[in-house]
Parts: structure tokens; C-alpha cells; sequence
């Protein structure tokens, strides 16, 4: 094994061995709790330029198979852990977790304290950091770390969309159109629509409202993806002039820090974020306490008690994280109390799980439907 160092960009050093890919990467250094689903994880493009730590000490027991990817690839520009298994154990596996890093040359650490690590960014808050099994001089490391690209400001929404758009049949009897803008969409969205009915369109980043009414929406919708919501404008303006057409609207992750803005809102970063498949969540429409997915490092700022009224409606938070109070969803209704438009800030189409919120498929079908009637 190659030796290989991480350096936090406050200059809190690692040493370990080096996993998948030998070389040099940089990114935002986050960590994820889930204890499975490392594969959905790797591949969800919302984690494009973060270097993921994962807390549970043993990965990669399952192995990579072909059928539960994401997307087209790997996303994470790095990737943490301990205790990495020595041989796949899994009926599905194809290829063990190191060989895809080093195919998709995604350069990572192993034999690492991960629980110190992220006990440091819980403390000190997500950071810059780098990898190296190149570098071993910690300082010249942290020279190029402080030189790398930070989180905030960055508008990532465009390097991981589609090129060209494209269809998703509905399965069995078609019951309504969706428009999807492709932000860092997940597989299992608009499958999941599909499932129900929907034909789903899936449209580029730079998807004009021209381009979404061209294939005749009965709702709008957008999707997870990375980077910051606040250096994001040409989709809050197409936003902004969909729901003033009265477009239902649903939005997932990004799309639901978007729907922040369109609506008067301000987003800002969270200290070290929520990743994972066990958050708590309290959908306030229902009383409900929900176990979700999770891949965020910024919120949307909206008050959560009483309503605000928008040009578009009132709205109201209907979602909230019961860690710690972060706006985990949005509604947008009209003076009747209609529902017009809602989001969630967590991942409703959760792969490898859980499906705790998988009604709000159902919710949005219901809505597009209602708006028809």
C-alpha cells in the first residue's frame, strides 16, 4: 500500500494509506452517516467537489454492481475511510469499491481515525481539504489546499446536468407530463414518477421557461444538484416565471433552495450540513416524524412559524429537521389555502432508502391533478 496524507485546509493532517486512485485531489471536505448505500452515495452529483468522510468504520463490504448507480458516474472528488473491506461479499457484486475508484479515478485515504475527522469538521465546520499520495510534505499540501476552490460561490449546476434532454415513459397508463430540470438529478427521480404515471422530460440546466412549456407541463419540476444556491439566477428566474404562470411546482434538495429564492427567501451554509439516510424530519402537514436522506450544505432562511405572503401566494414551512430546526420543506398555497407548489430539502426518492417520504410523488400527482380540475 502507498502511503497518502489528508490535510485539512486549517492544517490538521492524516496520515493513512492510500484508496482507489493514487494522486492528488481537492474539495470540500463533508461526512455521511449512513452506514449502507455508499454506491447511490458516490454517484448522487450532488456531491461533485466535496471529498466525502464516511462514519461508518467499515465500506465496501457489497462491493459495485451495475444496476443502483445515480447517475453516469462516480461525483465525489475524494473519498474517506477506515476500515475499507478486504473482499466483496454480495450476490450482485460485479467489481469490488476499490477497483471503480481507481477505473473512475477518484483518489481517496484509508486506515484513517474517521470518527476524530469528523469529530473536527462537527467542531470546526466543513472545510477545504486535500488528498495526496504524491505530496508527502504536509505544508507544501496545505499551500495548494488554501490555493483551491471554496464551496460558496460556486454555481456547479451546469457540470453535472444532462447535455441533451430526454424522456422517461410513463409506465402503463400515462396520467400526466413533467417538466424536470436536471440540476444533478438522481436515476431514481423520475423513475419514480414514471412508476406513477408520469412522463417525465428531462431538460438540461439552461433549460429556458420556452423550453419547458414546449412540452406541455402539467407541473414543473427540480431537482437535487450541487454548489450554492445564492450563485444560482437563471433558474430562479425560470422559477419565478413558472409560478407566476401557475405552474405546480415541486422541487427536491437544490430545488427546494431555489424555491427559497424565487419566493423572497435568503439561503445561507450550514456549519457542516446534513448527509445521510437517518435524518429526522417532521412533515407539519401530517405530524408525521419521518427518516430521511440527506445531502445538503446550505438552507433556506424562512421563518418557521406563521406564514409569508409572496407574489406567487402565502407560503409556509411544512418541513422541519428536528436536529436542529433547519427548514427541511416549503408550501406554497393560494388564498383559498390551495396547495400551488412545494418542496422538501431531503432526497423523497432515497436510494438504497429509506422511503419514508416516498408519498410525496404521490403528493405532487395529486397537486398537478387538482390544478387540472
Amino acid at each position: 500500500m502507498t502511503e497518502a496524507i489528508l490535510v485539512l485546509e486549517d492544517g490538521r493532517t492524516f496520515r493513512g494509506e492510500t484508496y482507489g486512485a493514487e494522486g492528488e485531489t481537492f474539495g470540500e471536505a463533508v461526512f455521511s452517516t449512513g452506514m449502507s448505500g455508499y454506491q447511490e452515495t458516490l454517484t448522487d452529483p450532488s456531491y461533485h467537489r466535496q471529498v466525502v468522510v464516511m462514519t461508518a468504520p467499515h465500506i465496501g463490504n457489497t462491493g459495485m454492481n451495475d444496476e443502483d448507480p445515480e447517475s453516469r458516474r462516480i461525483w465525489v472528488s475524494g473519498y474517506v475511510v477506515r476500515d475499507p473491506a478486504r473482499v466483496p461479499s454480495n450476490w450482485r457484486s460485479v467489481r469490488s469499491l476499490d477497483a471503480e475508484l481507481k477505473e473512475q479515478g477518484v483518489v481517496g485515504i484509508s486506515g484513517i481515525d474517521t470518527r476524530a475527522l469528523t469529530r473536527h469538521l462537527r467542531e470546526r465546520g466543513a472545510m477545504r481539504v486535500g488528498i495526496s499520495s504524491t505530496e508527502t510534505d504536509p505544508k507544501a499540501l496545505l499551500e495548494r489546499v488554501l490555493a483551491s476552490a471554496e464551496m460558496t460561490g460556486a454555481e456547479l449546476s451546469d457540470e453535472v446536468t444532462t447535455s441533451e434532454a430526454y424522456v422517461v415513459p410513463a409506465i402503463g397508463e400515462k396520467v400526466a407530463t413533467v417538466a424536470a430540470v436536471d440540476l444533478g438529478i438522481k436515476a431514481n427521480t423520475p423513475r419514480m414518477m414514471s412508476e406513477r404515471g408520469i412522463e417525465v422530460h428531462v431538460l438540461p440546466s439552461t433549460a429556458t421557461i420556452e423550453d419547458v412549456l414546449a412540452v406541455n407541463p402539467d407541473g414543473l419540476f427540480f431537482s437535487n444538484g450541487p454548489g450554492d444556491p445564492a450563485a444560482t439566477t437563471g433558474q430562479v428566474e425560470l422559477l419565478k416565471e413558472a409560478l407566476g404562470r401557475d405552474l405546480p411546482y415541486f422541487g427536491i434538495c437544490f430545488g427546494n433552495q431555489l424555491f427559497g429564492r424565487a419566493l423572497g427567501f435568503g439561503t445561507y451554509k450550514l456549519k457542516y450540513g446534513h448527509r445521510g439516510i437517518n435524518q429526522p424530519v417532521m412533515d407539519r402537514t401530517t405530524g408525521k416524524v419521518e427518516v430521511t436522506a440527506h445531502n445538503h450544505g446550505f438552507a433556506v432562511d424562512a421563518p418557521l412559524e406563521g406564514s409569508t405572503s409572496t407574489p406567487y401566494g402565502e407560503v409556509t414551512v411544512s418541513h422541519v429537521c428536528l436536529n436542529d430546526d433547519v427548514v427541511e420543506g416549503l408550501e406554497l398555497r393560494d388564498g383559498e389555502g390551495a396547495l400551488k407548489s412545494f418542496s422538501v430539502q431531503y432526497h423523497p426518492e432515497a436510494a438504497a432508502g429509506p422511503h419514508d417520504a416516498a408519498y410525496l410523488f404521490d403528493r405532487f400527482l395529486t397537486l398537478m391533478n387538482d390544478r387540472k380540475a
